[in-house]
């Protein structure tokens, strides 16, 4: 279901005058199982944010590219799970109910609900909004699963919400939250525990983020990388509050095509910390939980690298998941928006006006 919210109906435990709010988590989706990879894969490359082509020729391509890519990523799939689909979904639902138990917690007068919509799988946008639409919240909150805020991420997500959605509300959109107090915290945890486990070997903390074409920041003024420098100064100073000293590097996965991305790729800084002669420490990031590009990219195929290199160790920290840390922080961003509308922040966001920040630049970011 897309909807993850008590078993109740929607006014039973209200208190007379209580809000209905509806909170939305947005995320990428996965496949349920093989046979929906192909068509998990279309969606995601007819998207006009990943392929900017027209639409006639976006999708010829789409349907191209994802019946090239369907054997490979099933097999990628089957790595993690014996139905050959995506973990994404369900640790977006555990997500979800913490946050809603968190919600409930801080704002008792209030019905809240908290609904998932995935952007290339269901339950696709157009469902979610449906079933929001029937909940009928006096406010909504928009809250993309994505701490940095990009132009093929949060900006597709939150623009095929708009097109979608059609029902009552007062709503505001929490953009991104690169340096959210407790997304910094449950980042800094994770590593101080990886760390530790190291022990005495000298190793090299590399951020791993997954990587956009540059051309984005230049034509588009995406604001992700740099989100994802300033999420990485505040894990470190963070880090070295509580007195950890750890050299440290930021790379970029997942390079797809022939254009030029965000360097250097982790395989780049995988071969600089063999030439280095040190282990490594490695964190996902942007990634808030695990997915293919967690337990296939970084714990198969770059572990599988780092061996054949000579680097050891070659440890990986968790994707935050329902760190109380990250849930209690989102928690608190979303009775702190009630009181605004429009897009912002929590935390601090964009250090400049880019073109595709909602916050600082919102008619250009909505064109």
């Amino acid at each position: 279901m897309a909807v993850v919210a008590p078993a109740s109906n929607a006014h039973i435990g209200s208190p007379p005058g209580g809000r209905r709010v509806a909170v939305v988590l947005f995320n990428l989706g996965g496949p349920d199982n093989a046979a929906t990879v192909k068509p998990f894969l279309f969606n995601l490359f007819n998207d006009p944010a990943i392929i900017g082509l027209p639409a006639p020729f976006r999708g010829w391509l789409a349907r191209l590219i994802s019946s090239r890519r369907e054997a490979s990523a099933q097999a990628n799939y089957a790595m993690m799970d014996h139905s050959g689909g995506s973990p994404l979904l369900p640790e977006t639902r555990k997500q979800a109910e913490a946050l809603r138990q968190g919600l409930a917690a801080r704002s008792p007068g209030d019905d809240i609900r908290v609904f998932i919509a995935m952007r290339y799988w269901s339950p696709l946008t157009d469902q979610t909004a449906a079933e929001v639409a029937s909940f009928a919240p006096d406010e909504l909150v928009l809250l993309p699963l994505y701490p940095q805020f990009s132009t093929t991420t949060s900006q597709s997500s939150l623009k095929a919400w708009a097109e979608a959605y059609r029902g009552p509300g007062v709503s505001r959109t929490i953009c991104c939250y690169p340096q959210a107090a407790g997304w910094i915290e449950a980042q800094a945890a994770a590593i101080r525990a990886k760390l530790a486990e190291a022990g005495d070997a000298p190793v090299r903390l590399l951020f791993s983020a997954h990587g956009i074409p540059e051309k984005l920041i230049a034509q588009k003024g995406d604001p992700y990388q740099e989100q994802v420098e300033a999420t990485v100064a505040a894990v470190m100073a963070r880090l070295r509050d509580q007195g950890v000293e750890v050299d440290h590097a930021l790379c970029y996965q997942s390079r797809v095509g022939p254009l030029k991305w965000l360097g250097p790729s982790t395989p780049e800084a995988i071969q600089m910390a063999a030439n280095d002669g040190v282990g490594v420490v490695i964190t996902p990031i942007a990634f808030v939980s695990e997915h293919i590009e967690t337990l296939v990219e970084l714990d198969i195929e770059y572990a599988e690298l780092a061996h054949a290199k000579g680097v050891a160790p070659y440890l990986r920290a968790p994707a935050v998941g329902i760190d109380p840390a990250f849930i209690d922080g989102l928690a608190a961003a979303v009775v702190g928006s009630l009181g605004r509308t429009g897009a912002a922040p929590d935390g601090p966001g964009c250090g400049r006006a880019w073109g595709a920040c909602p916050h600082l630049n919102p008619r250009k970011a909505a064109a």
